[in-house]
């Protein structure tokens, strides 16, 4: 392996003098001028605050009794209004001076964040992403020497300096590493999310002694993840997105974005896609539409649970719910309640609408209304949690595999037969036979619960992770039956999948950031649908199921004609002799 060339591409000249002030250093506070120490003070006018409204509120209450004008007010009044003043503003910095040291004290930016113009030298890090996996990476970080001048670090390759590293923020990372400045709070004391990505990270390897040179850290927009998908960032991972298709699904074609590791995974799939196309294109189906969630509430006994449920459960009580329900969204509608009960324990599954949003969100904000509304009828009802798993997420339940869960999709092609030979190379006889015996019959000796298909999970979880949705919920969401016969006297193959529990949105999460937005756009679902609430999410669950028919048609003839193996040597395997790389 190439030993890595290090040499400064500009003369090192010193930095200018910046005002500095190192988080270690012992600053003055605004309570070393107090009199008295700090908590006698905060005590003093934590007291004084409090008798100065009772005083003003028992002499205004007394002058309204006999009618005396309020702004008639007396000496002591008039000291007390004072005193009310003075105590209210010190109390704006009760619980710690140091709120009102910040106002008072307010470091110049120059403090934290060095200008740009002012550093003329840069530091870059080493990057071993060019060379070829397995080769013995030396992942040990180099030893920083003291009080070192900061370089630009110049490599063979031809690539930019990237990371940029200042004497200010040497300074923030030794405070990390040292415990007193906490990794999480690097976002809110710098204001700046790449800088606290890059400190947090160099913290990180001095910390644990391994490097993350192979680990993204520049070209990415952190500002995009702040406070909603991801925390404490030291970088990204990259997936490669393949595109199969065109999928021709009630009459319109999309290209199918799949982010995946897995040889193999994409071709399959463009292969069940051209099958679908030569024979006219898949019918999809949208069946039900509906995310769900269920608290946990107990009772002192059984019949107390048996009461609410049948409160409930009653249609003459699901108006005054949902009124109380729906005034958490403009989108969110409840549809449904769902009750199950465990002794003195009662489960309660709400179902409702959620636009084009995924919608857990959305549907725990409206029970937390009918919660909060059921407490003045049910007063000895105890809410255990918001979610008692009977809603389910991210877990295998049957709840979801015969009710559903999200959207309920039915999608359907009838392949003609010269394509079943031609392109899937194989026959209409031997793919029923197989799928028979694997994905219904050996499912059900496994004991599957919603796992009576060859590999749905595989096309699932690429377009989740290509559009921005929750992975976890592939789990679920994975739910599928591939049904396939003969049809025209033996001639032709009709296949489907029914997957009653997709939940997928094209808003909130991770569909906003800019690659997966990317890929939304692509399939023409991009954000909120503008003429009907929700169209563009059933779109995206109805294209999911349509590319899971494709990939279910392709692999089961690859099964069917004995290419599986030979597929997959010829795909998922390297190429490459590692043991004579040098």
């Amino acid at each position: 392996m190439e030993a890595h060339r290090l040499s400064s591409t500009k003369p090192v000249q010193a930095l200018k003098p910046t005002k500095k002030i190192s988080l270690e250093e012992d600053t003055g506070k605004a309570s070393d001028a107090l009199p008295l120490p700090l908590y006698l003070t905060n005590a003093l006018f934590f007291t004084l605050f409090f008798s100065v409204v009772y005083f003003l509120l028992s002499r205004w209450r007394e002058k309204i009794r006999t009618s005396t004008p309020l702004h008639v007010v007396t000496f002591s009044e008039i000291i007390a209004i004072l005193s009310f003043f003075a105590s209210f503003i010190y109390l704006l910095g009760f619980f710690g001076i140091d709120f009102v040291q910040s106002l008072v004290f307010q470091p110049s930016p120059d403090v934290w964040i060095a200008e740009e113009e002012d550093d003329e030298v840069l530091l870059a890090k080493e990057d071993a992403r060019k060379v070829p996996c397995g080769q013995a990476l030396d992942c040990s970080l180099p030893p920083l020497p003291p009080a070192a001048p900061i370089v630009t670090v110049q490599k063979v390759f031809d690539e930019k300096p990237v990371t940029v590293l200042t004497e200010e923020d040497e300074e923030i990372i030794k405070s990390v590493v040292a415990g007193t400045t906490p990794s999480y709070s690097l976002e809110l004391k710098l204001g700046d999310c790449k800088r606290a990505a890059a400190i947090r990270r160099e913290a990180l390897q001095r910390l644990t002694g391994k490097s993350l040179s192979g680990l993204p850290l520049d070209g990415f927009d952190y500002e995009s993840i702040l406070g909603q998908c991801c925390e404490m960032p030291v970088g990204y991972v990259q997936i490669p997105v393949g595109i199969a298709g065109p999928l021709l699904v009630n009459g319109r074609e999309y290209s199918v974005p799949m982010a995946t590791t897995e040889g193999c995974l994409v071709a399959s799939t463009n292969r069940g896609c051209k099958a679908i196309h030569l024979s006219g294109g898949a019918t999809s189906v949208l069946l039900k539409d509906g995310m769900t969630r269920a608290p946990c509430v107990r009772f002192g006994n059984a019949k107390r649970a048996a009461d609410l449920k049948l409160y409930l459960e009653d249609p003459d009580n699901f108006e005054t719910l949902s009124v109380v329900f729906n005034r958490s969204s403009r989108f969110g509608r409840l549809q449904g309640i769902k009750c199950a009960i465990a002794g003195k324990n009662l489960y309660i599954r709400f179902t409702c609408s959620t636009g084009d949003a995924m919608g857990m969100n959305m549907v725990s904000k409206g029970v937390q209304n009918v919660l909060d509304f059921l407490q003045t009828d049910f007063p000895d009802m105890d809410v255990i949690g918001i979610s008692g798993n009977y809603c389910s997420d991210k877990k295998p339940a049957a709840v979801n595999w015969i009710e559903g869960r999200g959207k309920s999709v039915v999608c359907e092609a009838t392949i003609k037969g010269d394509v079943v030979r031609k392109v899937l190379k194989t026959s209409v006889e031997s793919l029923v036979e197989l799928n028979m015996l694997k994905n219904l019959t050996g499912s059900a000796m496994a004991g599957a619960l919603g796992g009576f298909n060859a590999h749905a999970s595989n096309i699932v979880a690429a377009i989740y992770i290509a559009t921005g949705q929750d992975p976890a919920q592939n789990v679920e969401s994975s739910h599928c039956i591939t049904m396939m016969e003969a049809v025209n006297d033996g001639k032709d193959l009709h296949v489907s999948v029914t997957m009653p529990s997709i939940e997928v949105g094209t808003v909130g999460g991770g569909t906003q950031l800019a690659s997966q937005s990317a890929c939304l756009n692509l399939l023409g679902v991009k954000g909120a649908s503008k003429e009907t609430p929700g169209a563009n999410s059933r779109t995206l669950a109805t294209i999911v199921a349509s590319a899971v028919l494709a990939g279910e048609l392709s692999l089961m003839s690859a099964i069917s004609a004995g290419q599986l193996v030979r597929s997959h040597m010829k795909y998922n395997r390297s190429s490459k002799d590692v043991s004579k790389a040098t």
